[in-house]
């Protein structure tokens, strides 16, 4: 059968009607990818969701489609979101797709510059200003309640539909949930929207029970974690330099209803594991992904994630967003003549 996109796929799961147009850059149908290495070491059958596969390189397409469509279906014929990144991506791209005008508001100097240059090709009307990620969402808040244009960051509840089939696939592809998920903690939407999704299929008998969820923030941008609103958040995960989250109070109940919570994850610990998984598994993902894994490793040392169980952790984003982030974590390439004795010496270490 040939894959038609989510809308399509999922229609009976997803808030969607005859007038709802069959928008589609065949995104999800994301892998599932086994981590073979890190499972034989720790003992735990770990896999990666890899949503960085998606049309613009991460999730952010699940939810954006039906978010746009529901748009178009309602006459709207101009969207505009706050973001750090992704989320301008995919909001252009699938106007693009459209045929509709978009408008991104971005943190000045915040965003990764992979991102940037993706809404930009799709053609957003992209305005940086002086202020952090949430003085952004305040500002096209305000406009979308003012002037005819329609709001798509996640607090439009159309983009946690689109973002809850991650979890039927996972579900589709395990033959049932995970003991554990894993996942990145930014705006918060995501963590939310996957609870939904296998509650959802729970409901649907699809699977037989539901995962223990923990999400992770970064140390310099952990408002849940410590209860308060950072007014400057600080972190290499750009796709999760967020200071006061959406879904705040929706990320707490998760934690509290699938028996998790959410912790912080310090810079040093993301850049280990984003190395980590591109050399054990070759998988390249952003860092604000690889928190993931960095969670799971350290779940896995303090015992809360059990030996034998199934964990399956999110990727939310292409490593090739923010192709900065690798250059400055790697060593060097310097150039020698081109002998052959030269090379010969460095490729054996002779």
């Amino acid at each position: 059968m040939i894959y038609k996109g989510l809308i399509k796929k999922y229609a009976a799961y997803l808030p969607i009607t005859k007038a709802t147009p069959s928008l589609t850059l065949l995104e999800g149908n994301t892998p599932l990818i086994k981590a073979i290495n890190l499972s034989k070491k720790y003992g735990v059958s770990i896999y990666f969701k890899y949503e960085g596969l998606n049309p613009t390189g991460s999730f952010k397409d699940r939810g954006m489609v039906v978010a746009v469509a529901k748009a178009i279906e309602e006459g709207s014929n101009h969207i505009i979101c706050a973001s750090t990144g992704n989320t301008s991506a995919s909001a252009a791209a699938y106007a693009a797709r459209a045929n509709i005008k978009c408008s991104v508001i971005i943190p000045s100097g915040k965003i990764a510059y992979g991102k940037l240059a993706q809404a930009l090709i799709y053609g957003a009307n992209v305005i940086a200003v002086d202020g952090n990620f949430d003085e952004a969402l305040d500002i096209v808040k305000t406009l979308a309640d003012k002037y005819p244009i329609t709001l798509v960051n996640s607090i439009n509840p159309y983009r946690l539909q689109g973002q809850k089939t991650s979890s039927f696939e996972i579900v589709d592809d395990l033959g049932d949930s995970p003991d554990y998920l894993c996942l990145p903690v930014g705006n918060a939407g995501n963590i939310t929207a996957y609870w939904m999704g296998f509650n959802e299929y729970l409901y649907k008998h699809k699977c037989t029970s539901l995962p223990t969820v923990y999400g992770f923030q970064a140390k310099g941008s952990c408002p849940i974690v410590e209860n308060r609103i950072f007014t400057h958040p600080e972190t290499i995960a750009t796709a999760i330099r967020i200071g006061n989250p959406v879904n705040w109070d929706n990320a707490n109940k998760v934690a509290k209803q699938s028996k998790g919570d959410i912790t912080a994850i310090t810079d040093e610990k993301i850049v280990e594991a984003y190395k980590l998984l591109a050399l054990t598994e070759g998988i390249f993902a952003e860092p604000a992904s690889c928190i993931s894994l960095a969670g799971i490793l350290q779940k896995i040392q303090l015992g809360e994630i059990k030996k034998g169980s199934t964990v399956v952790g999110i990727l939310t984003g292409n490593g090739l967003k923010d192709p900065d982030s690798a250059i400055n974590n790697i060593k060097k390439v310097e150039s020698i003549a081109c002998d052959e004795k030269k090379i010969k010496e460095i490729i054996f270490n002779e």
